[in-house]
């Protein structure tokens, strides 16, 4: 059999298969209450981290952004997320930190610490802030000193860390997971 008559007998629906479109940026699935999760982001040394994460808040229905330092979002890379999330800015994140609290929000980090637990097996509450930590140095201690959990994700091989879009990606699917309609 030549290869093109493979090929379109692979393109042949199965007998019993249903024919599928693929649908390119479908409508958004609609919540049934607003998500009630918080990122709280470093002074990343990147601005493209920065950009990504305002995109995947943009996806997930996070409630705001707030950032530390002056880092600038790639229009680009975030697309419409930048008019939909709100961003704080902030010079300071531990004054950010014990506000939220009092709002009662429980701080959650993500980092790898003596003290973390593993994301598999932790329920987040529907209110969090979730702490990232800085692509190179983590949290600051005084940051980790007020936080009320850590979670880590595992990592089987080299090296020792995800990027830190990547990290938070997994955490928010895990948050979203727990609470897919809000």
């Amino acid at each position: 059999m030549s290869n093109s008559s493979q090929s379109d007998q692979d393109s042949v629906p199965s007998e019993g298969a249903i024919p599928t479109e693929q649908t390119r940026h479908g409508e958004f699935s609609p919540l049934d209450r607003p998500r009630e999760l918080v990122l709280v982001c470093p002074d990343f040394k990147s601005n493209v981290n920065l950009s990504r994460i305002v995109r995947l808040a943009g996806c997930c229905a996070v409630e705001k952004i707030i950032a530390a330092g002056n880092g600038k979002i790639d229009p680009v890379i975030a697309r419409d997320a930048m008019s939909h999330v709100p961003i704080e800015r902030r010079r300071s994140l531990l004054p950010v930190l014990k506000k939220l609290r009092s709002d009662g929000y429980r701080l959650v980090g993500l980092e790898q610490t003596d003290r973390s637990t593993l994301i598999h097996g932790y329920s987040f509450p529907r209110r969090t802030a979730l702490v990232i930590g800085h692509e190179r140095l983590g949290i600051a201690d005084d940051q980790l000193a007020v936080l009320d959990d850590v979670v880590e994700l595992p990592v089987y091989g080299l090296p020792y860390s995800l990027n830190v879009v990547t990290a938070t990606t997994m955490a928010v699917y895990e948050y979203c997971k727990q609470f897919p309609r809000g």
